[in-house]
């Protein structure tokens, strides 16, 4: 089976983030925001993983954005790296938010290249800081994360 190399997913990694920030910066300035996220996660099988995302979002309604997020993920065995891709529906009440992601994770050097990430997120917004909690699934197993955001 063939395997994409190292190179070309990096280069399809930075070809994402910059659609992302590229789309931000087709809506209104007010109505778009791009962020710089901090996350880290337990997989189910005690597997712990950090990942460093950058992403887009904009409003389609008052209190309600749609966007996108994609970075590296770093796993707690070192012998795993990912890079993560999630498309984000995202609605804000108040200083609080709820978000759904969906997406294909893709991991280097190992045998599964593409792995599902489904989640809902939640948590509490205030000025250019984000901190929250997600809940999801990563191929068939379940993660449980925190997330902190800085607006750029």
């Amino acid at each position: 089976m063939h395997r994409p190399s190292l190179h070309k997913l990096m280069v399809f990694a930075c070809f994402v983030l910059t659609a992302f920030v590229t789309l931000a910066g087709h809506a209104r300035p007010a109505n778009a925001s791009v962020k710089l996220g901090l996350g880290a996660d337990w997989i189910e099988g005690g597997v712990g993983e950090l990942n460093l995302t950058l992403g887009a979002d904009t409003f389609l309604a008052r209190s309600l954005s749609l966007g996108g997020r994609a970075g590296v993920a770093f796993f707690d065995d070192s012998h795993h790296l990912a890079i993560p891709v999630d498309f984000r529906l995202k609605l804000h009440v108040q200083r609080i938010y709820f978000e759904g992601l969906v997406g294909p994770w893709m991991f280097i050097n190992d045998g599964d290249l593409f792995r599902f990430h489904g989640a809902f997120g939640f948590g509490l917004e205030s000025g250019s800081l984000a901190f929250g909690l997600e809940v999801g699934r990563l191929g068939r197993a379940t993660m449980l994360g925190l997330r902190l955001a800085f607006r750029l």
